[in-house]
């Protein structure tokens, strides 16, 4: 009865109560504002982590035509040293001679162990890995966008393992077979600036890590790289078997 009296109409009990509600509304939306802020940042970590976990590359459009250039002369060479090889095993006449001199010819090395390193003549692998500068290039010019790192570190050392193969190869040639194949030297001439030139680019880009300054140098230099590493070649095979002087 006195609260009757002292407040008719109830006022003070609506005031009570819609500051209530007002305070539970003022909570609702502070917790709906963080929640919303929770969600965008994480939204925001699954995207970096999205990105980082599957960066996209692509190398430049001169490089991939290079791959493919240089790759397809590459195959090109294994398959006239294939039919060398077949001409050594049934004595016909190849298509392009290599017999140059007694010492720059293909014969000791076809038919030496050295020739057929899996039990069938290297020019098979030849024509066999040559397709992969090949692939690599076309996929690039094909895909604007780029690819993902995994297939740049695949085909890094790829082209790392060809190029440790012809150094391989080389050197058997020099100092164990005494002669150099004509056709041979020019597969050691196609896969050596396919090495320099990956690996600068593989560096500067960042396939293997972020060094793009020494990546950068890298690729800058390259042209220098390859012509002192074919002068280291013909350096150590001139002294050796005096190539110059069979001519």
């Amino acid at each position: 009865m006195a609260e009757t009296v002292g407040d008719p109409h109830g006022l003070g009990h609506r005031f009570s109560s819609q500051r209530l509600v007002g305070a539970r509304a003022r909570r609702l939306r502070g917790l709906h504002g963080r929640m919303v802020i929770e969600r965008c940042e994480r939204d925001a970590r699954l995207r970096g982590m999205s990105i980082t976990a599957a960066p996209i590359l692509r190398p430049p459009r001169a490089l991939a035509v290079f791959w493919i250039v240089a790759a397809a002369a590459g195959w090109v060479v294994s398959f006239l040293l294939y039919q060398e090889y077949i001409g050594q095993l049934t004595g016909s006449d190849p298509l392009f001679s290599c017999q140059i001199s007694v010492l720059v010819t293909c014969g000791p090395n076809l038919l030496s162990p050295g020739g057929n390193l899996l039990g069938f003549s290297n020019s098979i692998i030849g024509m066999t890995l040559f397709l992969g500068p090949v692939y690599a290039g076309v996929s690039a010019l094909a895909a604007p966008e780029g690819l993902r790192v995994w297939f740049w570190r695949v085909f890094t050392v790829f082209v790392l393992g060809g190029f440790a193969l012809v150094h391989f190869f080389a050197y058997r040639s020099v100092f164990e077979y005494g002669s150099l194949c004509p056709w041979c030297m020019v597969v050691w001439l196609v896969t050596i600036p396919l090495f320099w030139f990956t690996l600068g680019w593989a560096l500067r880009d960042g396939v293997w890590g972020r060094m793009p300054r020494f990546g950068a140098a890298l690729l800058t230099w390259a042209p220098l790289l390859t012509v002192l590493n074919y002068a280291l070649i013909a350096i150590v095979a001139q002294v050796r078997l005096d190539v110059l002087g069979s001519l």
